[in-house]
């Protein structure tokens, strides 16, 4: 029972999307995972009240692949190398977010849109976050702000919470109300400690 109602209903109404690619931050792929966000957001212009989300999904790690830490690590390292990419194509920053990781409305971007990223791996200690594979799930931020401002994000926020206590037998200590903190601190899934830094830093574009 995947606590998620999000991603269940993206994925019952065809509109979850998935890719794969190579290991976790190998640079080697980032230009791949960088053009299909482009092609996924361009298809979603609009991407209206149905949840959508793109789901990109790596090779196992091996060694280390256990290690919430190990697998944070990777997850920043790769969100580093797609904004340096998107940069390098004299990409803006999403409009109505930050950049800055310890704000409130920060949020990632590529390509000028915003995405709430989820972070996955076989060794979440959070059921609700395991999988087979190392993934990343990124989701439009637009979604987010629309369900906040007709007030259905609270109730999916409760399901949510319901249908973890449900699997788990406790609420995840990383979700907090959308806005209310960094949403950084969620990316991961590991419980990160009241003092963490994100290690993500925002470059200016190279040319316009």
């Amino acid at each position: 029972m995947f606590p998620c109602v999000g991603a269940k209903s993206a994925l019952n109404k065809g509109r979850l999307h998935t890719r794969s690619f190579g290991r976790l931050a190998d640079p080697a792929h980032t230009a791949a995972l960088y053009q299909q966000l482009l092609d996924f957001s361009a298809e979603y212009p609009d991407p209206g009240n149905l949840p959508v989300s793109f789901v990109a999904l790596f090779e196992p790690q091996g060694d280390g692949a256990g290690d919430e830490r190990a697998f944070e690590q990777a997850l920043w390292q790769q969100l580093q190398q797609l904004h340096e990419h998107d940069r390098e194509q004299g990409a803006a920053w999403a409009e109505g977010v930050s950049d800055d990781p310890e704000r409130e409305d920060f949020s990632f971007s590529v390509g000028g849109r915003a995405f709430f990223v989820v972070g996955l791996h076989p060794g979440a200690s959070r059921l609700a976050r395991r999988t087979p594979v190392p993934s990343l799930v990124f989701n439009f931020h637009q979604q987010f702000e629309h369900l906040k401002a007709t007030g259905k994000y609270t109730v999916m926020q409760d399901a949510i919470r319901a249908r973890d206590v449900a699997l788990q037998g406790s609420i995840n200590p990383v979700l907090a109300r959308f806005g209310e903190s960094s949403e950084a601190r969620q990316y991961s899934g590991r419980a990160v400690e009241a003092g963490w830094k994100c290690p993500f830093h925002s470059k200016a574009p190279e040319h316009a």
